[in-house]
């Protein structure tokens, strides 16, 4: 097997729009190595704890209104070809997602950490949901067949926050300083929302160099 390391913030778009295309490889080589681990990075690492305002997040962001109208666009064609819908308008403020970070690292530690990821993007970029809000994260976790109870409990201490920042900060010094992020067997980094083409050929090319389990 081969560690796929994915570093990725659940409000990033072209993180959205990059697991897409690579669960769109994995479905075409069910055979694949992969042994995927997704890792924290921030994109607004000061954002206030409570967020703020869309709107006013994207427009300081990319420099007024017309340029982020603009960027947005393509971000939307992007998303519907590979397949994704992406509800833009539904969403109304922009999230500190460290305790959406928590969540998935607890996600890992009882291996739902795939189903974490995916409900996580559905809910902020389909459903409008604001994934910085502990009730909402509840729910997430509730629905992906984790103890309610229990994140709840996690959510309202401080576990893992240093944590989590710790390793984004990390990321950062090892000179990440984008997202999505892919690390493939802990050597070769790939930038970016590749093709799935690209992640076929990168499957093959590993499928052909490990050793004949015959």
């Amino acid at each position: 097997m081969v560690k796929l390391d994915i570093l990725s913030d659940p409000i990033c778009p072209w993180c959205y729009i990059g697991k897409a295309r690579l669960d769109a490889a994995l479905k075409a080589r069910p055979d694949h190595p992969f042994v995927i681990e997704w890792h924290p990075f921030q994109l607004n690492p000061d954002m206030p704890p409570e967020g703020m305002d869309r709107r006013s997040y994207l427009e300081a962001k990319f420099g007024g209104k017309e340029q982020a109208v603009s960027v947005y666009a393509r971000i939307a064609e992007e998303a519907e070809a590979s397949g994704l819908f992406v509800n833009l308008a539904s969403i109304d403020r922009t999230p500190n997602t460290v305790n959406a970070h928590r969540l998935i690292h607890w996600a890992g530690i009882e291996r739902k950490q795939e189903a974490a990821v995916t409900a996580l993007f559905n809910a902020y970029f389909t459903e409008g949901r604001d994934i910085g809000d502990s009730k909402v994260l509840c729910d997430i976790a509730e629905a992906i067949g984790m103890e309610r109870d229990v994140v709840e409990r996690l959510l309202s201490s401080d576990a893992e926050i240093e944590d989590i920042k710790a390793r984004d900060a990390h990321s950062r010094q090892m000179g990440v300083n984008a997202v999505p992020t892919f690390i493939v067997a802990q050597q070769h980094v790939v930038p970016g929302a590749q093709p799935a083409e690209f992640w076929e050929k990168v499957i093959d090319d590993i499928i052909e160099q490990l050793p004949d389990p015959g």
